[in-house]
């Protein structure tokens, strides 16, 4: 058994050179990276518009429930606030300046409130 690849029989190196010239490449770079873009990008849009959307949604719910003095609301995602990372939910315009009202957390969700609103005193 001298010969033990057949399939490689009359097979013969190349001179070393590359398949394809550098223009080749870089162009296969640059379709590769943009494809890839084009399809991470729209997600990322997509999900910083629906957290946004939601989070604007539940801090309006938040307000309206516990700051019934607040003229609106303002959610903001905040890396060092007082509920920690994520979305903080605020008051505007009630007494006192711009109030905490809840943490979102970094997902936020719709707001679940089933106690009866507070009476105000």
């Amino acid at each position: 058994m001298s010969d033990e690849h057949p399939e490689l029989a009359g097979y013969v190196p190349s001179d070393g050179r590359p398949l394809r010239s550098p223009r080749v490449l870089w162009v296969m770079r640059v379709v590769i990276v943009a494809g890839i873009v084009g399809l991470i990008l729209p997600g990322i849009v997509t999900m910083l518009s629906v957290s946004t959307n939601t989070a604007n949604r539940a801090c309006a719910y938040w307000v309206s429930y516990a700051k019934r003095d607040a003229t609106g609301s303002s959610a903001r995602f905040e890396l060092f606030g007082p509920g920690g990372v994520g979305w903080q939910c605020y008051s505007v315009g009630a007494f006192g300046g711009d109030k905490i009202v809840a943490s979102l957390g970094i997902i936020p969700s719709g707001a679940r409130l089933s106690a009866p609103h507070p009476v105000d005193s």
